[in-house]
């Protein structure tokens, strides 16, 4: 059993599930992490299995906050420690070399991905770039740059239809200035045979991207997303803690990460809210909490209604709960930005991302906003990867042992008093070096573009 020195329940080291280490009467907060996850609905006993058959959501509606900061700076490290990398032209710093095609409408998915498999190269395809409207259609183009700029892409084409209302003349207005030699268009209406023309312009892709080396890169340079997925009552004890050691270690160095999955910090909003460095990025926080409370409200839709059945299975009772583990991953650093969908990281530290917890939309979204490869903890396992290196973390040694072929780092030794720390800090420079990752060895990338509006 685990136990928290404020809590009222102990966690079964075998099945993550929650057992009172007290009597807790009717209506009494249930304790985890120090911090209340719900309250009893009923007289539990101790001993007692303690899930969602005895336990409700405190969650409301928006809440009014004050900005009462409570947090240390950052205690610099002088690092020597480098990753092998590649420095593009406008200076940015990418960990792969790859050529992506980007679609700017849906409607050439598979033109896309007959021209990745001829040539070789990356595609993602998505349903979007026409028939939306408004917020929709922007955001679609804001995620279409971002993934456009992302340094991990030595080479771009930008594949259009030519009817579309993404259509590329109308992108390049969103996508701004761009290196021609970097980034090519081709729209598919235009030409006889587009595969023929989209192979001669991949293969000029190919050739600029064969003018990088990799070249040693201070790891201050490096840019981690933080990501969560398929969790169990062991996330928030290893593989998020771990992540967060990981986290607050390189933004010491002087590196970057960024946390997202906006609903799973409901519940612990109110921790994240202390370690905003200024009042400005206190209010940004708060909006983008009871933001994203007013579009499920504006859906008729629950707060609280998160927690998966796979979730549940693994031990995680409730929303507080699950949102308590999941803002580990985020370490102690203070919070210095909040970045809106489609926005560019920008500031070293730890920022906060707008967007939902849906596994392939958090992942697109972090890909979007630059950074070079995505931690992804997990209790009950998954093979999904974003268009950038995908590290599946275990939180648990029978996943870890059951699916070798998705899982790049086991966190469950944690459980032993093994910090790993630095053993998963030497893992991650080794990937940004080019140790390649489950998801790149299994091919699974792909993209997911959040939508809150209507299609024509």
């Amino acid at each position: 059993m685990l136990i928290n020195r404020l809590d009222n329940v102990e966690v079964n080291l075998e099945n993550g599930h929650k057992y009172a280490i007290c009597d807790i009467k009717m209506g009494e907060n249930i304790i985890k992490y120090g911090n209340p996850i719900g309250h009893a609905t009923e007289d539990i006993k101790k001993g007692e299995h303690v899930h969602s058959h005895n336990v409700k959501t405190n969650l409301l509606g928006n809440l009014e906050y004050t900005y009462e900061p409570d947090f240390m700076p950052v205690e610099k490290i002088d690092s020597d420690k480098i990753f092998m990398g590649y420095v593009r032209e406008n200076g940015d710093v990418g960990i792969r070399n790859d050529i992506w095609i980007i679609n700017t409408v849906g409607c050439v998915n598979k033109v896309a991905k007959k021209l990745a498999e001829k040539c070789g190269v990356l595609c993602f395809e998505h349903p979007f770039g026409c028939s939306q409207l408004g917020d929709d259609h922007k955001t679609t183009q804001l995620i279409l740059r971002g993934l456009v700029n992302q340094p991990n892409a030595g080479g771009v084409l930008v594949l259009g239809l030519g009817c579309e209302n993404n259509n590329i003349e109308e992108f390049k207005k969103i996508l701004g200035e761009y290196n021609p030699n970097r980034v090519k268009f081709l729209n598919t209406q235009d030409f006889d045979d587009e595969i023929e023309e989209g192979v001669k312009l991949i293969n000029e892709l190919k050739a600029y991207a064969n003018t990088f080396k990799r070249t040693p890169i201070p790891v201050s340079k490096l840019k981690l997303g933080l990501k969560c997925g398929g969790s169990d009552g062991f996330s928030g004890i290893t593989a998020n803690p771990l992540v967060g050691r990981l986290s607050d270690r390189l933004i010491a160095m002087g590196g970057s990460c960024v946390l997202t999955e906006v609903p799973e910090m409901f519940g612990a909003e109110h921790l994240l809210m202390k370690r905003c460095v200024t009042k400005e990025v206190f209010d940004k926080t708060v909006a983008l909490i009871n933001d994203f409370k007013d579009y499920f409200t504006r859906h008729n839709q629950v707060i609280y209604e998160n927690p998966s059945p796979g979730n549940k299975a693994g031990g995680i009772t409730t929303l507080e709960e699950k949102s308590l583990g999941c803002i580990q991953k985020g370490g102690m650093s203070p919070v210095v930005d909040v970045l809106q969908i489609g926005d560019v990281l920008t500031k070293n530290g730890l920022s906060l991302l707008n967007g939902p917890g849906n596994d392939i939309v958090a992942i697109t979204n972090l890909t979007a906003a630059g950074v070079h490869m995505v931690l992804f903890t997990t209790g009950r396992g998954t093979p999904v990867g974003a268009p950038v290196p995908t590290v599946k973390i275990s939180t648990n040694r029978a996943l870890a042992e059951k699916k070798k072929n998705w899982i790049d780092f086991d966190a469950s030794p944690v459980l032993d008093g093994n910090e790993l720390t630095d053993e998963f800090l030497d893992y991650i420079i080794s990937v940004a070096s080019g140790k390649q990752t489950q998801n790149e060895i299994n091919g699974y990338s792909e993209i997911s573009i959040f939508k809150d509006g209507i299609v024509l």
